[in-house]
């Protein structure tokens, strides 16, 4: 890929032009993707009236696979099409996606007997709509990711803020969607809320489109005549590309309809991927970019319990909030779906604050290293499950839990999400070496597939499995959430403790990489 250095005059408010591209174009991607999932897991249990457990596992392997498939979008842009094709490709299936489950023709009745009946031509359009999200997301994720960390020097100061900046974009979009998807979907129906995601996408896809020259050659194939090259007839090379990435939707309409073969393939495809990489660090790369890679892969279980907790946003917490929660707020009634618009508003407000804050305390000499932000963010990650679990037992029987407690455990998962998660991506930029960036930004998103199915997992474990048709009676709701999210918030901070122990090992793989 294209590393070229920034051109002279051409940077916006300090930062690469480029930037600025990349921000609109992510902020519209995730304005798509978190509009579709504020009202997914509501559409499985009350439109396709799937029970809780069966819409938690559809969830969380929908959820995986979108997180594994940068893991082979990765390599595709890195081996062949390159940063840029791959995102405007990957949105184009993005939002196909998006405008097929826009089409809403599941019809499901409970039946007699307890079954559900339902329209398996219009189901299965539902699973295909998913796969094309899956397929999309995989070329488009990792690929934006690599031309930001592109747009800046090895040594370049500003490539913590730039992330930053991104991350704050990431959020807008997350902001908006659910106040608007959720509203139109929960209100006006389904199709108004999904087909508003496939706007979104629409929209990413002309901002990127016109504002490409901002990039400045950056995305570009490694050897773009190779991709002229006839491979079939007048078919090129490139064009097979793209055959191969569509026809990779099939695997994943299947996949995503069969959550315990997700569960295989994430253990055997995350093993696999973490072999290849320290077979090729060790007999590649010498001593100094061999501990880079590997302090990566020390980092990768820490992300992977983080996102498994906090990644309960859209299942139990969602459900919680459907459920035990009073949504009415000085005489306005919310729908629950709009209460995942509550932790992106306070990262948009928080992002400035914490970018300061660890500015000012590198140039003091006193930021936290690398490793101990991580410890901090789950530590803090642990605390916002306790405000669940505190709202839970401040409760008498049969009261719904104020919304006061679910906006203090956002603030905590915030400000948790804030210390590892844009440092986490911009630590992948910065360790990696420039022949398997694409892939290892891939491997670090891999994490996050095994945290949502295990996501899944978690709740499913914790007792949510009420039956399609049926609703848990409140008090016992309130039981089964207390006791979930009390075990979350001491498996959270206890893995933010050993972070911390483990730190200075961490910190001395990086050589000097803060």
């Amino acid at each position: 890929m294209s590393t070229a250095e920034p051109t002279a005059g051409r940077d916006i408010l300090g930062h690469p032009r480029g930037l600025t591209i990349l921000f609109f174009t992510e902020m519209w991607e995730r304005f798509s993707f978190y509009g579709m999932k504020a009202l997914l897991i509501y559409y499985l249990t009350r439109q396709l009236m799937f029970g809780q457990s069966e819409a938690l596992l559809i969830l969380g392997s929908y959820l995986a696979l979108v997180y594994v498939t940068p893991v082979l979008g990765g390599y595709i842009a890195d081996r062949y099409i390159g940063f840029r094709r791959a995102i405007w490709y990957g949105g184009i299936l993005i939002m196909c996606g998006h405008f097929g489950l826009a089409l809403e023709g599941v019809n499901a009745t409970l039946q007699p007997d307890g079954s559900v009946a339902r329209n398996e031509i219009a189901l299965q359009i539902f699973y295909l709509s998913l796969a094309l999200i899956v397929a999309g997301t995989g070329l488009l994720k990792s690929s934006i990711s690599s031309i930001v960390g592109s747009l800046y020097g090895d040594d370049d100061p500003r490539r913590d803020g730039g992330f930053s900046i991104f991350y704050m974009g990431i959020n807008i979009g997350a902001f908006i969607a659910p106040l608007l998807c959720g509203w139109l979907g929960e209100t006006y129906g389904w199709s108004w809320g999904f087909g508003a995601a496939g706007v979104g996408m629409l929209a990413g896809l002309v901002v990127f489109q016109r504002g490409t020259a901002w990039l400045d050659g950056r995305g570009e194939p490694n050897d773009p005549d190779a991709l002229t090259q006839p491979v079939l007839g007048p078919i090129r090379r490139e064009h097979m590309v793209y055959v191969a990435c569509l026809l990779s939707v099939v695997p994943f309409w299947l996949l995503v309809q069969s959550g315990e073969v997700v569960g295989t393939l994430l253990t055997t495809v995350g093993l696999a991927m973490i072999a290849m990489v320290i077979i090729y660090a060790f007999m590649k790369l010498e001593k100094v970019d061999r501990d880079r890679v590997l302090a990566i892969l020390v980092l990768l279980p820490a992300s992977t319990v983080f996102w498994m907790f906090f990644e309960q946003t859209g299942g139990s917490i969602a459900l919680f909030a459907e459920k035990a929660v009073d949504l009415n707020v000085m005489g306005i009634q919310f729908v629950p779906s709009q209460i995942q618009s509550i932790n992106p508003l306070m990262i948009i407000t928080l992002a400035p604050i914490f970018g300061w804050m660890w500015t000012r305390l590198d140039q003091q000499g006193k930021s936290p290293s690398l490793p101990v932000k991580f410890s901090l963010g789950l530590i803090q990650l642990g605390l916002g499950f306790y405000m669940l679990f505190m709202g839970v037992s401040s409760v008498s029987e049969g009261e719904p839990v104020a919304l006061i407690w679910l906006v203090l455990a956002y603030l905590f998962h915030t400000t948790g999400e804030l210390s590892l998660s844009p440092v986490g991506l911009s630590a992948v930029t910065k360790l990696s070496v420039d022949k398997i960036l694409g892939l290892m930004m891939g491997v670090w998103f891999l994490a996050n597939g095994f945290a949502n199915f295990f996501a899944s997992k978690v709740a499913i474990a914790a007792g949510l499995d009420a039956k399609p048709g049926q609703s848990t009676p409140m008090d016992e709701a309130l039981l089964i959430f207390g006791n979930l999210f009390e075990g979350v918030a001491i498996a959270a901070i206890g893995a933010g403790v050993v972070m911390f122990i483990v730190s200075p090992f961490v910190r001395k793989l990086m050589h000097g990489i803060k």
